[in-house]
Formats: C-alpha cells, structure tokens, sequence
C-alpha cells in the first residue's frame, strides 16, 4: 500500500451541500493559493495536493475549512457540508409609544441618562466604542471577582467563546476590506483592469489571505496598494483557470 505525500496532486471535483442557494459559493485553495466558485448545483473543480487547506466562504453560510484527505485524492471528490448562517437578534423590550411631537413625548418618556463614571468621579474607559460582538465576547469571557469562573469555563467548553471570537474577526476585516474599497478602488481599477462583475470578488479575495490583517490593518495606503497588486495577478491567474 502506497503512503500519501504532500506531492500527490489532483483535479477534485467537489460538491457543497446545504439548505439552500449553493451557487457562487468561494472555494479557496489557502495552501496553493487558488481559488474557484460553484455552479448552481452546488459543483466546484479545484486541482489540489495532499493535506491542502480548503476554506468554503458566503454570505449565507457560516465558514467551512476542509483538509484533502488521501480518499479526496484517490477518489478526484470531495463532499463539503454548510451550515447556515443564523443570526439572532437581542431581546427587544417594548416601551412607551411616541407620537412624534417632541414636547409631548419628552414629557410622556421617562427615559433617564444612566449615571457613568464621570458622574461618580472615577476614572473609566474611553475609546472606541466596543461593537455588539465584542461586547459578547467580553461578556463571555468576564468572571466575578473571589467566584470560581464556571460560566467562562462552560462558554470555553462549549465552542461559545471561540465562536464570538471568530464573529470579532469577521466584523473587523469586514470593516476593514469596505474602507479599502471606498478609498482605493477607483484608483485601484484604473491601473489594474478588471470586469466590474468580479470588484467583489477579488476584494472578498483579498480578505481570505491569512496575511490579510497583518499587511492592510493600520497600514498607508501604498503599502495596501502594493498588497492588492499582488493578490491581482494571482486572482487573474485562477480566474483564467476557472474559465478554461
């Protein structure tokens, strides 16, 4: 019987199922660095080596990472199983109804403002403003002073932690990638020609890089231009792979 190696590779035609719309779905070779979508039928190709990193991204779908098995390569398939993304909203608590008319619904609310720390004199936290998964995460995180920390322990055990840690992540590229289209798009495309149909997608691209964070966040402008200069040709190069 022949061991696996890394140079074994492989054209795999896959299949994603799911509860759902299938098509146009990001498979992304993080390993080699490609990349293809699939069909409607939920059908993708992708030439792929032994213990390569798959990684299946929509907007519908939570993230999928797969790693080619000796079977995949064997067998040219590959079956990949997505689960939806559902988001759930905070309770919302019913209050009193407002007209409209601003002198009467100032009188009808009794809304007050929360004393903070500056009310009380003491020193407090003043930056940026946390986002509502951050405010999780923190709260999943926070144990009482003096009391064994059970409830971070269960959120850690449960997958809860580090679920609110990925969303974290998400929404931060998220911002990140929607700054760098508002900012450097149009100077981007007039030097690096590209149908409008794939801008999204080169861009959502370009935030799958595992290097993503650390060569955009907090960086010059130049210095992210010379990042999507370098994600453009390789997107090029799978797109015309894709096509063929």
């Amino acid at each position: 019987m022949s061991v696996p190696g890394y140079g074994q590779i492989a054209e795999i035609t896959g299949r994603v199922v799911a509860n759902g719309d299938v098509e146009n779905i990001h498979v992304i070779n993080r390993t080699a660095n490609r990349f293809t979508t699939t069909n409607s039928n939920g059908y993708f190709q992708i030439t792929v080596s032994y213990k390569d990193t798959l990684q299946f991204t929509s907007v519908r779908y939570n993230r999928k990472i797969q790693v080619v098995n000796y079977k995949n390569i064997q067998d040219q398939e590959m079956t990949v199983y997505l689960e939806e993304n559902v988001n759930i909203l905070d309770e919302v608590i019913v209050g009193r109804i407002l007209t409209g008319k601003l002198d009467s619904d100032i009188e009808n609310s009794q809304a007050e403002r929360p004393i903070d720390f500056y009310d009380l004199g003491l020193p407090g936290y003043t930056g940026k403003p946390l986002t509502q998964s951050q405010r999780r995460l923190a709260e999943a995180r926070k144990a009482q002073p003096g009391v064994i920390p059970i409830l971070p322990l269960i959120n850690a055990i449960s997958g809860r932690t580090k679920m609110l840690k990925e969303r974290v992540i998400l929404e931060r590229q998220s911002d990140l990638i929607r700054s760098i289209k508002e900012r450097l798009s149009d100077d981007f495309f007039s030097t690096h020609p590209l149908e409008k149909k794939y801008h999204e997608e080169f861009f959502l691209y370009c935030s799958e890089d595992e290097k993503f964070e650390e060569r955009c966040l907090g960086k010059a402008d130049i210095q992210i231009l010379e990042f999507l200069d370098e994600k453009y040709f390789t997107y090029l190069e799978n797109l015309n792979s894709a096509r063929d």
